[in-house]
């Protein structure tokens, strides 16, 4: 869940900041463009003041006009030389009175000749389009009137190069790109522990729940840290896990008193039949049925004893040699399999360790083996493989036999209490024994599961941590 909404929150965010950050790289660059034209008005303001004087003397006749066209034009070169920007004024009809250098003219059409117009109407003309950064040929043309006794006379006109303003503005979009860098940054440490402090109850509570999935029905809920809302789920969660921790104790305590309770009368119930069969003659049909049924309901009544014990009862977990404990019970239950005329085998690793109830994992690894065995034709093979798969984390011990398997309705039902295929009903057994094994390993962190074995018979697969489940 972290893996999705981590990354939701940081295009969140980053289309936040970059939606800040575009408008604000456009205010820096347009605020240092106009810094460059405001300075520009600035000196074409002096130079309109020299104008002027040289448009008076030109209108009074005056001797000095050829002096002060010199000083105008003394001042433009030095400009020029200074700060590298092109200057002129020009009058109506285009003719320079005085530029630098001498060869720069405006610009018969565009952006150009548009201020000059403007400029001769009196109007300072518009800010020039804005220049970026990748605009290495760029000028700014800054265009004024020269106004005199209220006629526009002449105009300046500036065009400046831009390789200063690109730098600065570069310099500041870097600035800006840091800022929003470092607030990524900080941002991106906030949403991991904002996701963190919201989903740390979630992975308890699923913990938990797994937990109690697995058989540990003690598992619980620290009902603190998170949103509010988590926190009232977490005391609900334990409020349900309390309840039917206490419904399956009932439920387990009541199979084993029952359990308990009926074996006295009918241990007493097959006695008296056994006293009842001395009476009548050897070989009677009807009390050999009534003792077949007699053991069977004892069989049942014993499972169903040792199922609630599995249940209740706590493992008592530890380092075990997987392979060797697989190992000796394909050696004792060979005997019988060649009594059947089946070939029981084992492979796989033969020293490999995991963490399990020796005594549960031996006894549902006999309730399995005796499974594949009971339902294998003579002729036929049992195959018991010890195996680690590759993630590493458990260790597998797959029993596949050769009988004729199961269809894959069946397969979501093997396992359930009492249950067994209408196909096989005529084979001995209770139906708990596979209930059992799954109780006996799930308590020690262990699990059962079914597949079928192509392309007959079923493959179950007992599986055992290789850590301590209960370490912290």
């Amino acid at each position: 869940m972290r893996a999705r909404l981590l990354p939701l929150l940081v295009i969140l965010m980053a289309g936040t900041l970059l939606a800040l950050g575009f408008p604000l790289a456009a205010s820096l660059a347009a605020g240092q463009q106009q810094r460059v034209v405001v300075d520009r008005i600035d000196d074409s303001a002096r130079f309109a003041a020299l104008a002027q004087f040289v448009v008076d003397a030109e209108g009074s006749g005056s001797t000095g006009t050829d002096e002060r066209q010199a000083t105008l034009r003394l001042e433009l070169a030095r400009y020029q030389e200074l700060y590298g920007i092109r200057a002129g004024i020009f009058y109506r009809d285009d003719k320079a009175m005085a530029q630098s250098p001498g060869w720069w003219q405006l610009p018969e059409s565009g952006e150009g000749r548009r201020a000059f117009e403007e400029a001769l109407a009196g109007r300072r003309s518009h800010d020039p389009a804005q220049v970026w950064p990748w605009q290495t040929h760029g000028k700014l043309l800054v265009v004024s009137p020269v106004v005199l006794d209220g006629d526009v006379v002449a105009v300046v006109a500036t065009e400046s190069p831009t390789d200063l303003m690109r730098g600065r503005i570069l310099k500041g979009w870097l600035l800006i790109a840091a800022g929003l860098a470092a607030a990524m940054l900080v941002a991106f440490g906030a949403a991991l522990r904002l996701t963190g402090w919201v989903l740390r109850p979630v992975r308890t509570l699923d913990a938990a729940a797994h937990g109690i999935a697995t058989g540990r029905m003690n598992s619980r809920v620290a009902a603190a840290g998170g949103p509010p809302e988590l926190q009232r789920l977490a005391r609900s969660f334990n409020e349900m896990a309390d309840n039917v921790e206490e419904v399956l104790e009932q439920q387990r305590a009541f199979v084993a008193d029952a359990s308990h309770q009926l074996r006295n009368p009918l241990a007493a119930l097959l006695l008296r039949i056994e006293l009842l069969a001395l009476e009548l003659p050897e070989g009677n049909e009807e009390i050999a049925s009534v003792r077949a049924e007699g053991k069977r309901l004892t069989q049942v009544l014993d499972d169903l004893l040792d199922l609630a014990l599995a249940e209740h009862a706590s493992a008592e977990i530890s380092l075990t040699d997987v392979g060797a404990l697989a190992a000796e019970r394909v050696a004792a239950w060979r005997p019988y399999a060649e009594e059947k005329g089946v070939r029981l085998k084992g492979t796989g690793r033969c020293a490999v360790t995991g963490w399990a109830d020796p005594i549960a994992l031996s006894s549902a690894l006999d309730a399995v083996i005796d499974n594949a065995l009971k339902f294998t034709p003579p002729g036929e093979e049992v195959e018991v493989e010890v195996a680690v798969p590759a993630a590493g984390r458990t260790v597998h011990v797959v029993v596949a036999d050769r009988g004729p398997g199961l269809t894959e309705d069946e397969l979501l039902r093997v396992g359930d209490r009492f249950w067994r295929s209408g196909r096989h009903q005529n084979v001995k057994g209770s139906g708990l024994g596979l209930s059992i094994s799954r109780a006996l390993l799930a308590a020690g962190g262990g699990t059962l599961s079914y597949a079928t074995n192509p392309p007959h018979g079923l493959r179950v697969t007992v599986a055992v941590p290789r850590t301590d489940p209960h370490a912290s």
